[in-house]
C-alpha cells in the first residue's frame, strides 16, 4: 500500500504563509491536497497530475502545488500564501494510481493529515 506522511502544518496569523509537505512511499502521477474544517465536508484544494495543476476557486492565486521526484524523492508540496482564517482546517495529502485527476476524483490513498490554523 502507498504510504503518505504530511508535515508542515502549524499556526500562523492571517496574511502569513506555510508550506505543507507530503512524503510518498511510491511515485504516483496523480496527487492532491484536501482539507476539512470542523463541521464541514472535506473539500479538494489542489491537484497535480500529468496534465498540470488544478485548484479550487477559493485558493487560486494564493496556493501552489508542486512536487519533487528527483533522486527517488516522492514529495508533494503545497505552498500557501496570504492565508485567511477560513483556511483553518486539517489538510490531507491524497494519491491515486491514475495519470489524471481532478478535485472530485476518488483518491485511494490518504495521509493522516496536518493541522493548519490561521488566526485573525
Amino acid at each position: 500500500a502507498v504510504k503518505l506522511v504530511e508535515s508542515g502544518g502549524g499556526s500562523v496569523q492571517a496574511g502569513g504563509s506555510l508550506r505543507l509537505s507530503c512524503a510518498a512511499s511510491d511515485s504516483l502521477s496523480s496527487m492532491g491536497w484536501f482539507r476539512q474544517a470542523p463541521g464541514k465536508e472535506r473539500e479538494g484544494v489542489a491537484m497535480i497530475d500529468v496534465d498540470g495543476t488544478t485548484y479550487a476557486d477559493v485558493v487560486k492565486g494564493r496556493f501552489a502545488v508542486s512536487r519533487d521526484n528527483a533522486n527517488a524523492k516522492n514529495i508533494l508540496y503545497l505552498q500557501m500564501n496570504s492565508l485567511k482564517p477560513e483556511d483553518t482546517a486539517m489538510y490531507y495529502c491524497a494519491a491515486v494510481w491514475a495519470s489524471t485527476c481532478d478535485l472530485t476524483s476518488d483518491f485511494g490513498y490518504w495521509g493522516q493529515g496536518t493541522q493548519v490554523t490561521v488566526s485573525s
